[in-house]
């Protein structure tokens, strides 16, 4: 996949770009770095790993011209201090990357950065910005247990009528520290504690960063976001077993890819709303 720029012009606004990752993300890493620089319609600064520490993912990013961020040094927390799982799962590391990206302002150098998952490549181009308007991808299914867990951190119902989980956001580090002062007064402790105890944790799905963080700003400036379809697909295939062709025909009817893993992909499915 080329890394040069396609499409329409880039915008003026310079971004950031978050991704968490584990070695077993280097299949697909790669590719969502290039598609990154290929489809963002806006400068990019920074493309940050998110990770723990390894040799191989920092070799990915000397070779791309990312920046490698030990996840030990983004939060007072380890996954460790997460116990989020049964006998059958364990979820800590899927929660612990969520906090991660919650507190991607702390990274960020620029006022405004991408968050995307380490499985998800972009096939068209992607504008998060317009008219002073922060632009969401949405889809029309969740999981209940996201908000049900918003109730409890926010006290009030989530409001969008769409689900904002399709594996990437813009996040504007102003709105994103506001809403973690807003949990730490609302739970009297710091805002990670409150979400890791907000949880039902014999529920798989028991929290999102991003209906979390865009429900907020909908509840309060809805007229300051665009809503977009995300038009996302789910692939098992290997993402490096695509051509540019098949990728092209893809692009004719979705904006982005994810290659999930299939045992948490199915299991996603079947207890969808």
């Amino acid at each position: 996949m080329s890394a040069q720029s396609v499409g329409p012009q880039k915008s003026s606004l310079t971004i950031d770009v978050l991704i968490p990752a584990i070695e077993k993300d280097l299949a697909t890493l790669p590719l969502v770095i290039d598609s990154l620089r290929r489809h963002v319609q806006h400068r990019i600064a920074t493309i940050y790993i998110i990770s723990p520490q390894s040799t191989k993912l920092r070799r990915l990013c000397a070779n791309k011209k990312c920046t490698f961020v030990d996840e030990k040094t983004v939060l007072p927390i380890t996954k460790k201090h997460i116990r989020y799982g049964t006998t059958r799962w364990d979820r800590s590391g899927w929660l612990y990357q969520q906090l991660l990206k919650m507190n991607g302002d702390k990274i960020s150098k620029s006022s405004f950065f991408l968050v995307i998952d380490a499985d998800t490549i972009l096939i068209r181009p992607h504008t998060f910005r317009k008219d002073g308007k922060t632009i969401f991808y949405y889809r029309n299914w969740s999981q209940p247990e996201y908000f049900r867990t918003y109730r409890k951190l926010m006290g009030a119902k989530a409001p969008s009528p769409k689900s904002f989980v399709t594996h990437y956001m813009l996040f504007e580090k102003t709105r994103l520290a506001q809403l973690k002062q807003v949990i730490e007064a609302k739970h009297g402790k710091p805002w990670y504690n409150a979400i890791i105890q907000s949880i039902d944790r014999t529920k798989q799905f028991g929290f999102s960063e991003y209906e979390t963080y865009a429900n907020y700003l909908y509840s309060n400036e809805p007229s300051r976001m665009i809503l977009r379809k995300s038009l996302n697909k789910a692939l098992h295939s290997r993402a490096s077993s695509l051509s540019q062709k098949q990728l092209d025909v893809f692009a004719q009817s979705h904006r982005s890819l994810s290659f999930h893993q299939r045992k948490v992909y199915q299991l996603a499915a079947k207890t969808k709303i």
